[in-house]
């Protein structure tokens, strides 16, 4: 963790004695950003519970004070968008969301991070920038080759089942198809108090897997054509199938569930299967608070008539342009997203989405990754080759999909509240996102 260099000394150093030439130190036997104070956000997530964990370690030997405050996505997306367009101070380091990378980082919104990690002066050699994986890197890096930020999750889809035991009893195993799900669904709804589906209100990313699995796309051809397809018979049909699974299978009140409350359904044993990047599964035989570590199983997102497209994204941390402190939000980032700190996070405590190939390659996290018996390991690189080698998750990083997202979400929540049926309901979300679309002057195909 030697992140303190002779350059970032001698700008500290300056404060005090603008003659002072002091040789470089490192972490641990100097507090180089003493009575510095740095500010950044997210999306919640449980890698970043681990994280903030560890946080004071890297206060104590830096000096440094990280405010480090993780908010609801959606609340923290539309935050950070307006922050983020004005080229505003208020934060100095960010998550660099998904859906948002295109528009965040196409418009210059994010400093470019290479002059910084090219520089031995800030980034010490073991921090090993090319031992991140290029598939969780490539929507942190524009067309020219320019890295904006460092990834700390590639996320990948696959199914959790909180009580395969119910399954089991049902004499069933977990559903390979979206009619099989449904047939789980059917067998083991009620069952020891326990609704057998769960997601949460982002719809935009836990639908668009069963969209493509009916054959139905978001945009004609991204990144090329960007007319929406959002009114076809596939999309309508698979907004009423999903909505259906909300509605007739999910516990109480799910319509305004967040990605953390969707989670904590399945640790209390609340609610059996969910479709959701394993970040969020794992905690369910790794979290302390799991009621159900022993009758977890994991199987690949299941495949509709089209095949199979589970969801993969990855997010990382940047430093926005308007950044007081960008060398102390560097700093952090290095500490953050460094060999050590990311393996205590995944073999300590129970991370399982880690970027680094390094890590991936461990025999020691393959072990990590064996879930009662299962090498779900080798379920999530199966998920990340898949979207990896096919691109069908082109559709998502490109600028203009978090207006569509949003007119998915709008969507499928009037259909699973009967406000309309699924072919009207799709029909006004295409209306809406070629409104909006041409309103932000992009030119759509006929």
């Amino acid at each position: 963790m030697s992140l303190l260099t002779r350059r970032t000394f001698l700008r500290v150093a300056a404060v005090t004695s603008a003659t002072m030439v002091r040789p470089a130190v490192v972490l641990g036997q100097a507090k180089p950003f003493a009575g510095v104070t740095i500010k950044g956000s997210s999306f919640q997530h449980v890698f970043h519970t681990y994280l903030k964990e560890l946080i004071p370690e890297f206060e104590a030997k830096s000096g440094m004070t990280v405010d480090f405050a993780p908010q609801a996505f959606p609340v923290y997306n539309q935050r950070a968008d307006l922050e983020l367009s004005t080229q505003g101070s208020a934060w100095d380091f960010l998550n660099i969301t998904f859906i948002y990378s295109g528009r965040w980082i196409g418009a210059g919104w994010f400093t470019p991070l290479d002059e910084f990690v090219n520089d031995r002066n800030q980034t010490p050699r073991e921090f090993d920038a090319a031992d991140f994986v290029p598939g969780a890197q490539s929507s942190l890096i524009d067309a020219k080759g320019t890295t904006y930020g460092f990834a700390w999750e590639a996320g990948a889809m696959l199914m959790g089942a909180a009580r395969a035991d119910l399954i089991d009893k049902a004499g069933l195993k977990l559903p390979e198809t979206f009619d099989q799900l449904v047939q789980v669904c059917e067998a083991t709804n009620g069952k020891d108090g326990v609704a057998p589906f769960v997601a949460d209100k982002l719809h935009h990313w836990n639908w668009i897997p069963y969209l493509m699995g009916y054959g139905g796309r978001v945009f004609r051809d991204p990144p090329g054509n960007l007319m929406p397809t959002l009114d076809t018979p596939e999309a309508a049909r698979a907004a009423e199938y999903y909505a259906s699974l909300l509605v007739k299978y999910g516990p109480s009140g799910l319509l305004s569930y967040t990605d953390d409350q969707a989670m904590r359904a399945q640790l209390s044993g609340r609610a059996n299967m969910r479709t959701q990047a394993l970040g969020w599964l794992s905690p369910l035989v790794k979290h302390e608070d799991s009621r159900v570590k022993s009758t977890v199983r994991y199987t690949l997102m299941p495949a509709g008539p089209a095949g199979h497209f589970p969801g993969s994204n990855s997010h990382g941390f940047g430093i926005p342009v308007g950044a007081k402190n960008k060398r102390a939000a560097w700093a952090f980032i290095t500490w953050a997203m460094s060999k050590d700190t990311l393996r205590r996070i995944t073999l300590e405590k129970g991370y399982t989405t880690v970027c680094r190939r390094s890590i991936i390659d461990d025999p020691a996290f393959r072990r990590a990754m064996t879930f009662n018996g299962q090498d779900v390991g080798e379920l999530y690189l199966k998920v990340l080759n898949l979207g990896g080698k096919s691109g069908y998750m082109k559709y998502r990083t490109v600028p203009v999909f978090p207006q569509v997202g949003d007119k998915i979400n709008k969507a499928i929540e009037r259909i699973a509240t009967k406000q309309q049926n699924a072919r009207d309901a799709m029909k006004q979300a295409q209306a809406e996102a070629i409104e909006d679309l041409k309103k932000a002057g992009v030119k759509l195909d006929a």
